[in-house]
């Protein structure tokens, strides 16, 4: 442990790790200095621990040596694949081997004999045919005799399964026993299963065919681990599939080694489980395997009625089952399970019957746990308890099989028997409560046993004689040390202390079997003994069980009593806390709680006396439940309980005749399993569990560290190494100390082992060691500066010297193989190898320093030449520029006064030229002034003339429009109003309801198990017919009213223009300003003919028509409410039908839905009420009219404008108004045109709105063919992880492909994207496609694209790497705003490799752009419309139109019809919410290039030596900008035109629905 080496230190407390990787900085002869590898900065001391009196070895405080890193070439040949050949065998030098072999898939480790399986918590390919195949082959050649002496195949489970069969089938035909263990959730139970499979498959190979319908024996002995697990398994913390008991399965082989069958027994079923489980946990498998797998039968014969539940799963209603939370398992279902459970029964030769009458007592168990107490008052005064509901127990009592009136008894009486007399008592609530659980844990108890008993019954062979050897598979419960231990823990690690007692035998005498062979001396080697420990537990009068039973005899016998007990025999002293043998400790305070510890191999554990541990171990069944199960109807409850008696009988004590407790049972069950595997060859197995989250690929060391300890893996690596610790093979021994003798010549002992005999070398190497290092010790220590020495001499000398190499030569043994060694050896050697290795470093080190600073000299002479000649150089062009400077300036001075001169004369000229040009220029605009006056005035007059004309012809034709106008709004009005227009809508409406009624009575009679939905259907349609009867009669009472209503106001309109007419005509507001303007006015004549007609005899009053309206308006609001009524009949039709389909509704969706037909219907009922609100305005009469159209185009006074205006308002009020674009408030006066074109009409704008929706379907249908013949692009991909911060990879880089849109199938969603690279020789020849990532030219299928975004999302165009992986300057080009539109982006679903997938496309043109991301949205928007999830919420399923022939519309008619338009509608609305994107980027990137305007601007400001760069920069840019605002505007319009077509089929889907 030299300066220089790496070595373990312990890292307890410190985190999850248990031992951490050091570097040896520097040793003293009283600490070590180390620092951590992986943290450098991590420096730390340890101290000497324990130095060996006999050998003087110095052993550090938590310090072990490591051993040296394996290479791939190492673990590829198996070299880890057996830890007992590692050089250092220790704690961190195990922990860290296996944890290494993990992380590289390999779960199984050799430790000599033992198999250490770590759990990998995921499916590996580990077990295959091809796998057991391989491993019977290799079995079956050694067993042969044709293999080699060692394995080829790596550490497996196959390979202890096989050793055990082919030792069996030896010439000693010795039975075989293969001993698993581990904790909770290491996998023992999996390994156990693999174990039978492989030793079943070997024994069913060449046996004779079963008859036909019978299965095999192997496969009968495979069915029994179901039933078993279904009944003794559970969920826990740490494991899903637990075995809460011990089992010994023995499987019996014939002569030929045929299996025949096999025999199960258990141990120690944890049936507290019954009562109580934790949070997280569940009980027995069998319990939810019923309540969720069983079928409706089943659940109404057991009493399971889920409607009783109020909405809870079967497992939360009852006590046995809920207390956990009744989770579900990861990997399976219960409802899977239960009918693999039922198959294997049915396997196992149990009739229907049987199954039935089991299951029957597993449902009355539940039942059971149900029963709830009352407290009621006895004959003495005293509270006991009742049990309140007798019809539930009455129903229990069914399903069990046994008497109500004994189970009354049981469950609320205590029978004592004393001097012959059976005395009763009555028991309190609580006392009951613990009787209704006990009779459960017994009922289950002896329910097990005889499930064991069958499977026994059925799995067995026939013939003990045929039987002449076996194989034991052991799955027992590991070494358990939890926060509370009770009495199952103590009977659990006293099975462990005995097993391993059994196994330190079994590996020392392999140690002592592998020196002999080896033919070395060795003497008696001590292995550590725990026969203390068992004698603390199991000894006679004195031992933990003995007193525990001897206490349980007492009458008023306590779990304290039993605690005083212990310490009184074992801590008799007044202060001792710890007991002679070590073994038994307890404090004071431990002993005022009743606590105790026992000191195991695996570490010190303590147990709570006061945890029911008498009651645990007497385990007694009381007299009421015995008479109850005895007496009981049912001949299977019988048949359970007598498996039970003969369990507890078999082993009565012969003094009283008392049954046997728990911890008698359980030691003769461990001594007979220790003796039956002692007369065996043992094999084991040491499940670890590599971390307590249940997650694959994560190893917490610590925990690992403390499984090794407890499965007794490191106490058999003790017993491996208590002799000679260190083994190396001869090879291994020579070359790694042959370099220990540098002076001893070859002649002596050669560097090379070819041709020589191994065993000789390597004493010759030891032989010289041992005198190398006595000459040493000797020579004492030598002067570094001795003269005449050689330089490595000198620095061997000035080095920290080494141990000696002195010890006795009998510490190293050389065997036929190996050479065994003891640890000072081993240490002197490693010391002076060490040594020897930090001398030849510094040597070399010394020459290649050497080396460095001559190189540096060299380099150092060379450059300061270059500089001389460089200055020398520049001395000699100096003199030379003077020289030209001085004929230079003469030259410059010449040409100066030459400009100045000229200067001067060019600025007269200039003056002059410009004085000329301004006088002309003055005289020449007065001419043309005078001119354009005389010509404005002429054009001034000719207008006025002909604006007066026009004017006059304008108001004759707007009048005679007017006119045209009003006629047609009249009729309009008249159809809106109509009432038959209500009737025909309210029609449809009663239509839509019979087909919703016909379809819910063809779907209630479908399903016929569904009686309450149909009772709830016809309630429903009862309410409903009541509605729209109602409906109908508001709906004719409001009819009529308004027809009155309208009757009346004409009339009264009427009244009210002949009121007005005949007040004052030539007055009328809306004339005067225009009549004054006139020049002419009107004559008497005239007035006399405008004036209005006299009044009507049948005069109307106001206050009558208020009235009818009042009338009408309470009409409507009945109307309202009983549509509201409807509203709500419709919700709960919806939710019938949901339930009817399988579909579950909460009111929150209900409601939803509800609400969005209400605002549906109030959208139709607007629409409909709009040409109503139109009302006309006043106008005059249509003489009135004519006249003074005819007084304004003939008068001379009035300006012509106000005419024009008047027409264009009166045109306003009886025409409707279409805006295009956004809906926004406009002026009264604003004329508003509609998609630059006229409109007259309605039927005009939806013809309108049609033609542009069918010429944007075709261009869209163009796009697509483009796509599908293949577009040009240079293409990138972009991958990124998860984390934001994760870098971008690009696997695809400026690639010239062709993108093809391919159909590979009917379905859209079948179709994918190839991408298929351009170019051909002369590509190749120039490097355009080079290092194109093959894979990433992988096919994209449409369903995988995500998103379709214009421009380059989520990252820079500017940065975007070349095809030879250099990224772009980062300087602006001048196209870099023009390329950026050039982009798209398509966002795919994550993969394996990438979290994040985009495809980055760059075109040649916008428009070929453009054209591909419309074809392409085009193609998403019709998969996801037609073949995706629907949008329509009234989609029939396929298969639903079978409902008969009707006399209406069918309702899959009306569906069909919506379908299609809200398609088109949702196709729409797809893209233009694309487009609404498309702008936002667009207008985000001008107001980046403003930004850049703005910056240009500014630097053109600061730089005027670079302005006419400037201007051209700032041109181009206003060119850039002015084509984007027109693409804008572009955009723009498409917008408007897709919201016309949105507004179009929302105005088609109301008009329908209505």
């Amino acid at each position: 442990m030299e300066a220089g080496s790496f070595v373990w230190c312990s890292a307890e407390g410190k985190g999850d790790e248990a031992w951490v990787l050091a570097e040896v900085l520097k040793k003293s002869d009283s600490e070590i200095q180390l620092q951590q590898v992986d943290k450098t900065d991590n420096l730390f001391t340890r101290g000497v621990a324990v130095v060996d009196e006999e050998t003087g070895e110095k052993k550090f405080d938590g310090v072990e040596l490591a051993n040296a890193k394996l290479s791939d070439q190492d673990r590829a040949e198996g070299r880890d694949n057996d830890l007992i050949t590692l050089p250092h065998l220790h704690e961190p030098a195990i922990l860290h081997a296996v944890s290494e072999r993990f992380f590289h898939g390999k779960i199984y480790t050799w430790t000599g004999p033992v198999l250490i399986a770590v759990n990998p918590f995921q499916r590996l390919p580990l077990y295959s045919d091809d796998i057991l195949n391989s491993y019977r082959s290799e079995g079956l050649f050694r067993s042969q005799g044709m293999g080699g002496g060692k394995s080829e195949l790596d550490p497996h489970v196959f390979a202890i399964a096989d050793r055990s069969y082919r030792q069996m089938m030896s010439e000693g035909r010795r039975s075989q026993s293969i001993l698993i263990s581990g904790e909770s959730g290491a996998g023992k139970t999996e390994s156990t299963k693999i174990v039978m499979s492989y030793l079943t498959t070997l024994g069913g190979m060449g046996m004779e065919t079963e008859k036909e319908g019978e299965l095999s024996v192997m496969e009968r002995v495979l069915q029994s681990n179901p039933v078993l697990e279904a009944f003794g398994n559970a969920r826990t913390l740490r494991n899903d599939n637990s075995s809460r008991f011990g089992k010994f399965i023995e499987l019996g082989f014939s002569r030929a080694g045929h299996l025949l069958g096999a025999k199960v027994e258990t141990y120690l079923l944890e049936k507290v489980r019954i009562a109580f489980h934790a949070t997280g946990e569940r009980n027995y498998h069998i319990f939810y395997q019923l309540l969720r797998g069983a079928t409706e039968e089943q659940k109404e014969k057991f009493g399971f009625a889920e409607g009783s539940t109020g909405g809870l799963e079967l497992p939360m209603v009852f006590n046995l089952t809920k207390q956990g939370g009744a989770p579900q398992l990861r990997e399976y279902t219960d409802e899977s399970s239960f009918e693999y459970t039922l198959k294997a029964m049915s396997a196992l030769g149990w009739n229907e019957e049987l199954i039935e009458n089991v299951m029957s007592i597993i449902a009355g168990l539940l039942h059971l746990g149900q029963t709830e107490f009352g407290k009621r008052e006895s004959d003495s005064g005293l509270d006991v308890a009742d049990i309140e509901d007798m019809e539930a127990l009455q129903r229990t009592c069914s399903l069990l099989g046994v008497d109500p009136e004994k189970m009354e008894a049981a469950l609320t009486q205590r029978i004592v028997v004393a001097r012959g007399e059976e005395i009763k008592t009555e028991l309190t609530l609580e006392r009951a409560q613990d009787a209704r659980d006990a009779l459960c844990k017994t009922i289950y108890g002896a329910l097990f046993l005889w499930v064991v008993d069958q499977v026994n019954q059925s799995i067995k062979w026939e013939n003990d004689g045929d039987v002449r050897s076996s194989v034991g598979v052991l799955d027992i419960f590991g070494f358990e040390c939890f926060a509370i231990n009770s009495f199952e823990q103590l009977c659990i690690n006293y099975t462990n202390e005995a097993l391993q007692q059994q196994f330190n035998k079994f590996i020392f005498k392999l140690e002592q079997a592998e020196y002999e062979s080896e033919q070395i001396e060795w003497a008696f080697i001590s292995f550590p003994d725990n026969q203390d420990c068992l004698d603390t537990i199991q000894q006679k009068k004195t031992g933990v069980l003995a007193m525990l039973d001897d206490e349980c005899r007492l009458p008023r016998g306590t779990d304290r009593n039993f605690a005083k007990r212990l310490f009184d025999q074992w801590l008799p002293e007044k202060n001792q806390t710890v007991s002679a043998n070590t073994r038994l400790h307890a404090s004071k305070m431990q002993q005022a709680k009743a606590i105790f510890s026992i000191r195991h191999f695996a570490g010190l554990v303590e147990y709570r006396a006061e945890t029911n541990f008498m009651e645990k171990n007497k385990d007694e069944v009381p007299l009421t439940a015995k008479n109850l199960l005895e007496t009981a109807p049912s001949q299977l409850v019988k048949d359970v309980f007598e498996v039970q008696k003969r369990e507890i009988s078999d082993g009565a004590d012969k003094q009283g005749g008392k049954s046997k407790t728990v911890g008698q049972q359980f030691k003769e069950q461990l001594v007979t399993l220790i003796a039956n595997v002692e007369k065996t060859d043992p094999h084991y197995i040491r499940c670890l569990k590599p971390n307590d989250a249940a997650k694959p690929k994560m190893l917490t060391r610590k925990r690992l560290t403390e499984q090794l300890r407890y499965g007794g893996v490191l106490e058999a690596v003790r017993v491996a190494r208590a002799g000679y610790p260190v083994r190396l093979n001869h090879t291994s021994f020579f070359q790694r100390y042959r370099m220990l003798l540098p002076s001893v010549s070859e002649e002596q002992i050669p560097w090379n082992m070819e041709g020589e005999d191994p065993q000789q070398l390597c004493v010759k190497v030891l032989i010289a060691c041992l005198e190398e290092g006595t000459k040493s010790q000797s020579r004492g220590v030598l002067d570094p500066k001795e003269p005449g020495i050689t330089k490595f001499e000198k620095i061997r000398r000035m080095q920290n010297q080494p141990i000696p190499m002195v010890f006795p030569q009998s510490d190293v043994q050389l065997g036929l193989n190996k050479v065994f060694m003891r640890k000072p050896p081993h240490d002197a050697l490693e010391a002076h190898r060490v040594f020897h290795q930090a001398a030849s470093a510094t040597m070399i080190q010394c020459w290649v320093r050497g080396l460095e600073q001559r190189r540096k000299y060299l380099i150092f002479d060379d450059a300061v030449c270059s500089v001389q000649r460089w200055y020398r150089g520049c001395k000699g062009r100096e003199r030379w520029t003077k020289l030209r400077r001085a004929q230079a300036g003469d030259l410059l001075t010449k040409h100066y006064r030459m400009q100045i001169n000229r200067r001067k004369f060019n600025r007269a000229r200039k003056g002059t030229v410009e004085l000329q040009a301004a006088f002309r220029g003055r005289l020449g605009r007065f001419t043309l002034a005078a001119i354009k006056v005389q010509t404005y005035r002429r054009m001034f007059k000719r207008r006025q003339h002909y604006h007066m004309l026009k004017s006059a012809v304008v108001a004759l034709q707007c009048k005679v429009r007017v006119k045209i106008a009003c006629k047609e709004l009249k009729g309009l009005q008249g159809e809106q109003k109509d009432i038959g227009k209500l009737k025909q809508n309210n029609d449809i409406l009663k239509k839509e309801m019979q087909s919703l009624k016909a379809m819910l009575a063809a779907q209630a009679k479908e399903g016929a198990s569904n009686e309450l939905h149909e009772k709830e259907i016809e309630s429903r349609e009862k309410k409903i017919a009541g509605l729209e009867k109602r409906i109908a009669d508001l709906e004719k009472e409001l009819a009529s009213e308004k027809q009155t209503v309208e009757k009346l106001e004409a009339d009264l309109e009427v009244q009210k223009q002949m009121s007005r007419q005949s007040v004052a005509a030539p007055g009328s507001p809306t004339r005067a300003s225009h009549i004054r303007g006139s020049s002419a006015q009107l004559s008497a004549s005239d007035m006399q003919r405008l004036s209005m007609p006299s009044m009507p005899a049948n005069y109307v009053s106001p206050e009558v028509v208020e009235k009818h309206k009042k009338h009408v308006a309470r009409l409507e609001e009945q109307l309202k409410a009983e549509r509201n009524q409807r509203l709500e009949a419709d919700g709960e039709i919806i939710r019938l039908r949901a339930s009817v389909s399988g579909i579950h509704l909460n009111e929150a969706e209900i409601t939803a839905m509800v609400e969005e037909k209400k605002a549906a219907s109030q959208k139709a009922a607007e629409a409909s009420r709009i040409p109503e609100e139109e009302e006309e305005k006043e106008e005059p009469t249509g003489f009135a009219a004519i006249a003074g159209g005819i007084a304004s185009a003939f008068g001379g006074g009035a300006p012509k404008e106000e005419a024009h205006r008047a027409s264009v308002i009166n045109f306003e009020d009886f025409l409707p108004k279409v805006r295009r674009g956004v809906i926004e408030e406009t002026k009264e006066d604003a004329v508003v045109l509609g998609w630059k074109a006229d409109i007259r009409s309605r039927k005009d704008r939806e013809e309108a709105l049609l033609n542009d929706v069918n010429r944007f379907e075709s261009q869209m249908k163009k796009y697509v063919h483009h796509l599908e013949e293949g577009v040009d692009v240079v293409m990138w991909q972009l991958n990124r992880g998860e984390s934001k911060d994760a870098p971008a990879e690009f696997p695809m880089k400026a690639s010239h492909v062709t993108v093809k849109l391919q159909n590979k199938g009917d379905l859209m969603s079948q179709s994918i994207l190839e991408f298929v690279l351009r170019g051909g020789y002369l590509s190749k020849a120039i490097g355009r496609n080079r290092g194109v990532n093959k894979a990433a030219l992988e096919p994209l299928l449409l369903k995988e694209v995500l998103e379709v975004k214009a421009g380059c999302a989520g990252y820079d165009h500017t940065e975007l790497p070349s095809a030879a992986g250099r990224s772009k300057s980062k300087s602006k080009s001048r196209g870099e705003n023009k390329q950026g539109s050039l982009f798209i982006t398509l966002t795919a679903t994550p993969t394996e490799a990438a979290a994040k997938r985009s495809y980055i496309l760059r075109f040649k043109s916008r428009s070929a752009r453009n054209e591909l991301l419309n074809g392409l949205r085009r193609v998403l928007a019709d998969m996801q419309i037609d073949e995706g999830v629907s949008i329509s919420g009234l989609q029939v399923e396929e298969g639903d139109d079978e409902m008969g022939p009707i006399d209406m519309v069918p309702l899959e008619a009306v569906h069909k019809v919506l379908d299609k338009e809200r398609e088109s509608h949702d196709r729409i609305l797809l893209m233009l919410l694309q487009g609404f994107e498309d702008l936002k980027e667009r207008e985000d990137e001008l107001v980046k290039l403003r930004s850049k305007l703005e910056s240009v601007i500014e630097e053109s400001s600061e730089k005027d030596r670079v302005q006419a760069n400037d201007s051209k920069l700032i041109m181009q840019l206003s060119k850039k900008l002015e084509t984007l605002l027109m693409d804008n505007e572009d955009l723009r319009d498409q917008n408007d035109r897709l919201n016309a077509r949105l507004i179009a089929a929302e105005c088609e889907k109301m008009n329908m629905m209505t």
